[in-house]
C-alpha cells in the first residue's frame, strides 16, 4: 500500500498540477499501461501545450463510478491541434468508413453483434465514439470515420509508428484488399520490411504505404481509381465502356436504361469512385510524381497504365458473369430476388445472395476481380495471375456451368408441368 501512494505520489510530482482531474491517481493502477504509453507520447513530454487526459476525455468522469462520463476523442479533437491533418483527413476516404460500410445493403444484414460489436466490417470501419455520439453525430448528418487512433495508437500516439506500413497492415488485408499481402511480397515491401531489420541502409530507396498514398503526409488518402475500380465518364473504348455500363448495373449505380440511380449519391458520398476526368488525373498525376522519385517517367506512366488495361480485362470476364445471371432472371429461369432493385444481381449485397451461383460472382467481384487489379497496381505478379486473373477464369467457367444445369433443371420442369 505504501509503495502504491509513494507511486502516485511520484506521479503527480513528476506531471505536475496540469492534472488537475488527478487521472494518474487512479489509472496508475488500475490500468497502468494507459499511463506508461502517455508518458512515451510527445503529448506528456511535451514543455507547453501538453495534452492531458481532460484534454481528449473532458472532465466530467472523476471517480470510477462515473466512467461512462468519459468522452471518447474524434478526428475534431485531435484536430484541435493538428488541424491541418484534420482537415485533410476530412476531405479524404478514411473520414467515410462509417459511410463505405452503411451504404452496403448487406452490413444492414449482418447479425447487430458484428456491426456494433465493431467487429467483422466494423472493426475498420468503426466512428470511433460511443453509441449515443454516434446517433447524435448521425443526426447532424456526419456518418463517421475511422478513428486518428487506428494509426496512432492510443496512448502513444506514435507519429514514427503511424509512417510505418505495419500501421496499414491490420485493415487493408485479407478477403476483399488484401493490400498488405500484396506490397508485403514485392519488391517494394520487400526493401522496405529490410531496412526497418537494418539490412539495407537508412538512406535506401524503399517506398511504403505512406509514400505512395500519404504523398508529404497528407491524410486524405486517396487512389485514382478507388476501392471499386469504376469511374465515370465511362471509357471510350465500346466493349470496355459496355462492360463497365454492366458492373455499374449491378452495383445498382445505374438503372437498365443507364442512367443514374440515387445509389450514386452514396457512392460519392463515401468516394469510393472517381467520378469525373479532373479528380482521376489529379490522383493520377500525383502517384506518377511518387513513383518518378525512382523511377522514369516513361515507366511509371507504363506501369500505371497496364494497370488500367488489366482493369479492362477483369471487367470483361466479370461483366459475362453478371449477364448470364440477369439473363437467368430474365427468363424466368430463377426467381430475382425481392430485395434486388433491377434485374441484375445486385454486387453490394453479397452475403445474402440466394444462391451458389450468385455467391460465386459476389466472390469472382469482391476477392478476385479486387485481387487482378489491386495485385498489379502493387507490383505483384503472383496475386495479379494466380490470386486474380486465374481464379476469375474458374469463376466464369463455374457460372456458365451453374448457368447451364439450371436450365435444363427449367426446361424439365417446364416439360412435366406442361404434361
Amino acid at each position: 500500500m505504501l509503495r502504491l501512494v509513494l507511486l502516485a505520489l511520484l506521479t503527480l510530482f513528476t506531471f505536475g498540477r496540469a492534472w488537475s482531474d488527478d487521472c494518474v491517481d487512479c489509472h496508475v493502477k488500475t490500468s497502468p499501461g494507459i499511463v506508461a504509453d502517455w508518458q512515451l507520447s510527445k503529448h506528456s513530454l511535451a514543455k507547453k501545450d501538453r495534452a492531458t487526459c481532460a484534454t481528449c476525455h473532458g472532465k466530467a468522469h472523476s471517480t470510477k463510478d462515473d466512467s461512462k462520463l468519459a468522452k471518447m476523442p474524434t478526428a475534431e479533437t485531435c484536430g484541435s491541434c493538428h488541424d491541418d491533418q484534420e482537415t485533410q483527413f476530412k476531405k479524404g476516404k478514411h473520414n467515410q468508413a462509417w459511410l463505405a460500410m452503411s451504404a452496403m445493403p448487406t452490413t444492414h444484414m449482418l447479425p447487430r453483434q458484428f456491426s456494433e460489436g465493431m467487429k467483422g466490417c466494423g472493426g475498420c470501419h468503426k466512428l470511433g465514439v460511443g453509441k449515443e455520439e454516434q446517433k447524435k453525430l448521425h443526426a447532424e448528418g456526419a456518418y463517421g470515420m475511422a478513428s486518428c487512433d487506428a494509426c496512432h495508437t492510443r496512448h502513444v500516439f506514435s507519429k514514427k509508428e503511424a509512417q510505418q506500413p505495419q500501421a496499414c497492415q491490420t485493415c487493408h488485408m485479407g478477403f476483399d484488399h488484401p493490400q498488405w499481402e500484396m506490397y508485403s511480397t514485392s519488391k517494394h515491401g520487400t526493401r522496405a520490411l529490410l531496412k526497418q531489420v537494418g539490412v539495407l541502409p537508412e538512406t535506401s530507396s524503399a517506398p511504403t504505404c505512406q509514400t505512395c498514398h500519404m504523398q508529404e503526409g497528407n491524410h486524405e488518402v486517396r487512389t485514382a481509381w478507388g476501392f471499386l475500380a469504376v469511374r465515370l465518364p465511362l471509357p471510350d473504348d465500346p466493349q470496355w465502356k459496355a462492360d463497365q455500363v454492366t458492373i455499374l448495373q449491378a452495383l445498382g449505380v445505374l438503372d437498365p436504361s443507364g442512367k443514374p440511380t440515387a445509389r450514386i449519391e452514396a457512392v460519392k458520398a463515401a468516394d469510393v469512385a472517381r467520378l469525373t476526368v479532373e479528380a482521376f488525373q489529379k490522383e493520377r498525376e500525383k502517384m506518377v510524381k511518387t513513383c518518378t522519385q525512382c523511377h522514369a517517367e516513361k515507366f511509371a506512366r507504363g506501369e500505371l497504365e497496364k494497370g488500367d488495361k488489366i482493369i479492362r480485362e477483369a471487367d470483361h470476364l466479370l461483366a459475362q458473369a453478371i449477364r448470364i445471371i440477369a439473363d437467368l432472371y430474365k427468363d424466368g429461369v430463377i426467381a430475382k430476388p425481392a430485395g434486388y432493385a433491377y434485374a441484375f444481381p445486385d454486387l453490394l449485397a453479397f452475403h445474402d445472395a440466394p444462391r451458389p451461383i450468385e455467391h460465386k460472382l459476389f466472390v469472382m467481384h469482391l476477392e478476385h476481380r479486387m485481387r487482378t487489379f489491386q495485385g498489379t497496381f502493387h507490383a505483384n505478379p503472383d496475386y495479379a495471375l494466380w490470386y486474380g486473373w486465374s481464379e476469375m477464369l474458374r469463376d466464369l467457367a463455374e457460372i456458365k456451368e451453374m448457368a447451364a444445369d439450371l436450365r435444363d433443371q427449367h426446361a424439365k420442369v417446364k416439360k412435366v408441368t406442361r404434361k
